[in-house]
């Protein structure tokens, strides 16, 4: 195919991601068969600059990220989801559970936000919970909590017949700041049966969101690809959570999170680092209603992820400290990243790092 320049920006060597430049640029919405293309399309660059702009137009050469830690309580877990590596039954050998005590020596004094989640444990009171978020309010009074996932909301609703609204309630009022995404995993059914039946499915995991933004709660979303999923269902999550988001409007940011093998082997080979890149892009351009789409480094490696920073993404995680979900599956990254090393990964894609909370306030930038 030969190279067609539209606007003097975009030079594609795949025509079909034509239509879908003019499109972004009148700002109409893409639709299910211009998402796939995007996945498919072998002109990576093309698509990537088309995704940039948006990511531009939204933000600027601004790209965010926190000092944050991660803190799993337990992989102790009722479930046998088949893509995780990270939970335990009683009595496994790498099964944990952390005492607040313990919890609290992993939150440091100046991050920002610490993130909680953890397996649906069977024995730990719900009471426990809130007093786990009250110590860390206590101790740790600057550093906003972002934690339990929908399906873990689920889950205490289940295991201890507490409606989803006290659920969140009892959690606010015990110190909760925001929602993670985790849990979605791929909003398809024929998926759910085959690899985690157990968890709550796409309409529950949309339900306790759309509760949570109604009590004030920002939220994220996430897919977690490169597995037995298609595209067609990639591209079918994205836009259920772009309806979700007309509905309810409370989702911050959309994190896709590639697949770790881990032990669980569920495909031959990790997602490359062009699949990774053509993932970003694409949520970019399906998600418009998303203020911020994550390039999640724990996940697809550093040098990916700061690649992806001119791939739509603006946004970058933090320095996450004690993480240990990806790292049961062999993640190959670091444990954690200093503040000057993600300013570093930031400014070597051209961008300007914005220090943020877990809610998006800006905390400080640090251009030039």
């Amino acid at each position: 195919m030969g190279d067609t320049t539209l606007a003097g920006i975009v030079r594609f060597q795949d025509r079909a991601l034509e239509p879908i430049w003019e499109s972004v640029q009148r700002g109409q919405r893409l639709s299910a068969a211009d998402g796939l293309t995007c996945l498919r399309t072998p002109d990576i660059l093309g698509l990537g600059r088309i995704a940039d702009w948006v990511a531009r137009q939204r933000s600027g050469q601004r790209v965010y990220f926190t000092l944050n830690v991660h803190v799993n309580p337990t992989n102790i877990c009722v479930l046998s989801c088949k893509f995780c590596d990270f939970a335990a039954k009683r009595g496994d050998a790498h099964g944990y559970e952390y005492s607040i005590d313990q919890i609290l020596d992993q939150v440091p004094l100046d991050v920002h936000e610490v993130h909680i989640v953890g397996g649906h444990h069977p024995d730990i009171p719900f009471e426990w919970y809130e007093d786990l978020l009250r110590e860390i309010k206590s101790k740790r009074p600057n550093v906003q909590i972002k934690a339990f996932t929908a399906a873990e909301v689920d889950y205490f609703h289940k295991r201890f017949k507490i409606p989803d609204a006290e659920v969140l309630r009892r959690m606010i009022d015990a110190g909760l700041t925001s929602m993670p995404g985790g849990g979605a995993e791929v909003f398809s059914e024929r998926v759910r049966r085959l690899l985690f039946p157990g968890k709550a499915g796409a309409d529950r995991w949309i339900e306790i969101h759309h509760l949570a933004h109604s009590m004030g709660l920002r939220t994220n979303a996430t897919m977690l690809y490169g597995h037995v999923e298609t595209h067609a269902e990639r591209v079918e999550h994205l836009i259920r959570l772009r309806e979700a988001q007309d509905e309810s409007g409370g989702f911050m940011c959309f994190i896709p999170l590639e697949y770790q093998l881990g032990t669980t082997n569920l495909v031959p080979r990790h997602a490359s680092a062009i699949e990774d890149l053509r993932m970003l892009a694409t949520v970019r351009l399906m998600l418009d209603n998303f203020p911020h789409v994550k390039a999640y480094w724990v996940m697809t490696g550093e040098e990916t992820a700061s690649i992806g920073l001119n791939f739509g993404a603006d946004d970058l995680d933090g320095t996450i400290g004690t993480e240990r979900i990806a790292h049961a599956a062999h993640a190959d990254s670091p444990i954690g990243v200093a503040r000057s090393r993600l300013i570093s990964l930031i400014k070597s894609a051209g961008k300007t790092p914005v220090e943020r909370d877990a809610t998006y306030q800006v905390i400080q930038s640090h251009a030039a």
